[in-house]
């Protein structure tokens, strides 16, 4: 199990840092500074959460439990929500499109898969070998 936490760890990691250039180099000559701030915030925490991964990848080997399992798998599905939807948001304004509205609403719901991620660390470090 931490393998995969570590390779999906360093796969994010180095998208974070792509992305993060393609907003600076390029983005930044198209689209607005609000826009920007918003693309930022999804790479910012895109980061965040893949050096937890890493954290829960780490750990694993010592705390071996469903929570541990839990903690990634909800830090994975809060990127790709979160940091998903920012993008989206993002793509949607730079090109304006129309009838995008569900995008928005799912920002938050990858904000609490990141609380319940954390939580759920929390959990299995207390739980050290609960399966």
């Amino acid at each position: 199990m931490h393998k995969g936490y570590l390779r999906v760890t360093a796969f994010l990691g180095a998208l974070s840092v792509t992305l993060g250039a393609f907003a600076a180099h390029y983005l930044r000559s198209i689209l607005t500074d609000k826009d920007i701030m918003v693309f930022e915030t999804g790479v910012r925490y895109q980061l965040y959460h893949s050096l937890a991964l890493g954290l829960v990848a780490v750990l694993y080997k010592e705390f071996p439990n469903k929570f541990m399992q839990w903690a990634g798998i909800l830090f994975i599905a809060g990127i790709v929500l979160f940091s998903g939807s920012l993008y989206l948001l993002t793509y949607k304004n730079a090109n304006a499109l129309q009838g995008w509205q569900w995008v928005g609403p799912v920002t938050p719901l990858g904000g609490v898969l990141f609380i319940a991620g954390w939580l759920y660390l929390a959990l299995g470090i207390k739980n050290k070998y609960e399966k």
